[in-house]
C-alpha cells in the first residue's frame, strides 16, 4: 500500500496523524469528530475514484 502513496502521501497521511494526536490531547471528543470527519472524506474520495476508473473500463482496481 506504501509504494502506492510514494513518499508525498506518506508525509500527508503522518501530518493527518499527528494533527489528529494533538488535538486527541487537548479534548477527546473533537478528535474524535475529526477522525470521523477524515474517514467519511477518504470513503468519498475512495467511491469518486471508483466510479471514475469504471467509467474509463478499469473497474475491479479498488
Amino acid at each position: 500500500m506504501f509504494d502506492r502513496l510514494g513518499l508525498a502521501g506518506i508525509v500527508g497521511v503522518l501530518c493527518c496523524l499527528a494533527g489528529l494526536g494533538i488535538v486527541a490531547y487537548a479534548a477527546p471528543i473533537v478528535a474524535g469528530g475529526i477522525a470521523l470527519v477524515l474517514v467519511g472524506l477518504l470513503l468519498v474520495a475512495r467511491g469518486l475514484l471508483s466510479g471514475m476508473l469504471a467509467a474509463f473500463g478499469m473497474d475491479g482496481m479498488f
